[in-house]
């Protein structure tokens, strides 16, 4: 296939993720609290242990991806499944350094940070955009998803390096990244450009889904509401699977406008 068959096929890609709407913040932080309470049910209460689980749960993530990038538009069902396993492997990959190899939070916080950066900095370099509006090309979707992945290792390592630092109890911790994400959509509506704030957001909506999963799954006498791990993923989970059935027969937060490659 020549260059130009391939600008010509990307110019008709209809945009691979959904529009930003109520929908999308409420998935996703839904989507981060099962990375982090179901992440913890597999690994601990199972006992598969953090290498089986990450190489179970790596697994699954690349054959979703396959099928994710096959599509030229987005689909509610595989696009959601998508998120829901990149949280979870997401999470892993802190929780790998952190346990597994006794790496130091504030390291891993560190170094997810630069590679954040880093990719942020390729992305835009090649496509001049960070844009999720134009999702319309492969390399454009391959930088989107590591940016989604390299956001749920770093929310989860700042998140936990928060909790080690102020020793809160479950309930507490849920309050900073709220604020913060609040602080986000005022900065937003006083002009604040779209796209950083659309990041900041999503980052941020990693730490405030953890938290949420532990105040819901840690016992009572630790501050939480005991549902346990796997009753917080059940919860998360049915509750996932029921608002992208309804966008998927609604199509309330498809985009059906065609983007070009400068968009």
């Amino acid at each position: 296939m020549t260059t130009a068959n391939v600008t010509s096929t990307s110019r008709r890609m209809l945009n691979k993720v959904p529009e930003v709407t109520v929908y999308f913040w409420v998935i996703k932080i839904l989507c981060t609290t099962v990375g982090e309470s179901f992440a913890d049910y597999i690994n601990e209460t199972l006992g598969f242990g953090l290498t089986n689980t990450t190489l179970v749960f790596s697994i699954a993530l690349v054959l979703v991806l396959v099928a994710q990038f096959k599509v030229n538009r987005y689909v509610p069902g595989i696009y959601w499944l998508a998120v829901v396993l990149i949280s979870v492997v997401g999470t892993l990959l802190t929780d790998n350094l952190t346990d597994g190899q006794g790496v130091p939070l504030w390291i891993s916080s560190t170094v997810f940070a630069v590679l954040l950066a880093a990719v942020f900095g390729i992305w835009y370099s090649r496509e001049r955009t960070l844009s999720i509006h134009t999702i319309v090309t492969t390399p454009r979707e391959s930088f989107y998803w590591l940016t989604v992945l390299v956001t749920f290792a770093l929310g989860t390592a700042v998140g936990d390096w928060t909790l080690e630092l102020t020793g809160w109890s479950p309930g507490v911790s849920v309050l900073l990244p709220l604020g913060l994400i609040l602080a986000v959509l005022v900065a937003w509506k006083l002009g604040a450009g779209p796209v950083l704030c659309f990041w900041l957001a999503y980052i941020l909506t990693r730490p405030l889904g953890a938290n949420i999963g532990d105040y819901l799954g840690s016992d009572k006498s630790e501050g939480g509401l005991g549902l346990g791990t796997f009753g917080t993923s059940i919860l998360f989970l049915g509750t996932i699977l029921a608002v992208v059935v309804y966008l998927t027969v609604t199509d309330k937060d498809r985009s059906e406008a065609i983007h070009s490659d400068h968009d």
